[in-house]
């Protein structure tokens, strides 16, 4: 199973972290995997190389684990910006868990 839990402050998504397969088909077959890693490293690319943040990410690829945290003190916009992209991987994911709920699941902490 995939566990996607997303970590708030308030309201605030402040990161993220991906770990798991889903088991729905075999490695390199599976398109639940493949569509979770895909807007994983999406949203990362368009945190770190579109707006030239520095968002601390790690991966554990022995775990199948990605997660991002963003950095402190990020101005209005960046800001913004973030929570929206954050949010609609949240969103994202959520909607895969409604399609595939013994597949993957998500959790706010």
């Amino acid at each position: 199973m995939i566990t996607a839990t997303f970590h708030l402050d308030g309201k605030r998504i402040v990161s993220f972290q991906v770990e798991g397969h889903s088991g729905l088909a075999d490695e390199g077959e599976d398109v639940l995997c493949a569509a979770v890693t895909s807007a994983v490293r999406l949203t990362e690319c368009a945190v770190n190389d579109v707006l030239g943040l520095e968002a601390s990410v790690k991966v554990k690829s022995e775990k199948a684990l990605i997660s991002l945290k963003l950095p402190v003190g990020l101005g209005q916009t960046n800001e913004s910006t973030c929570q929206t992209l954050l949010t609609a991987l949240m969103l994202y994911l959520s909607q895969l868990h409604e399609e595939y709920p013994e597949n993957i699941i998500v959790m706010e902490v």
